[in-house]
């Protein structure tokens, strides 16, 4: 659990500071359009949100029962932006090739994540029985 949050802690910050510096640069690589304020704006705060994403998963992986709330809120976020994303896709306002960046930024943490809360949620269990 520790590995895979302080994995998640690195990955974040590693895709976020680049988003916050450079934010044409993911749309570039991908032959896309850059975005145009207000959405580079956005796309450089999602950057900022992304980044601070890292800090607290580096901060619940001294102890992921403990700070499983962060957990939680990081696996909502990956489930939620998928389903933005295919949303936004499917109405044309953003490419489908955008969504390589789900897998790597999102369905790779949902299993890792789940396994967590779960692990916390036993732990609970066993907390409430003693």
């Amino acid at each position: 659990m520790c590995l895979w949050l302080l994995a998640a802690g690195i990955y974040n910050l590693v895709w976020g500071i680049p988003i916050i510096l450079v934010p044409d640069l993911p749309f570039e690589l991908l032959g896309m359009p850059p975005l145009e304020d207000p959405g580079r704006a956005i796309w450089q705060c999602l950057g900022m949100v992304i980044g601070v994403y890292g800090i607290g998963y580096l901060v619940a992986a001294r102890n992921p029962i403990r700070h499983w709330p962060i957990v939680l809120v990081g696996l909502l976020g990956k489930i939620f932006g998928p389903i933005g994303f295919v949303w936004s896709a499917a109405q044309g306002k953003i490419d489908w090739i955008f969504g390589v960046n789900i897998l790597t930024n999102d369905l790779i943490w949902w299993v890792p994540f789940t396994l967590i809360l779960l692990a916390a949620r036993r732990d609970a269990k066993a907390g409430c029985a003693a």
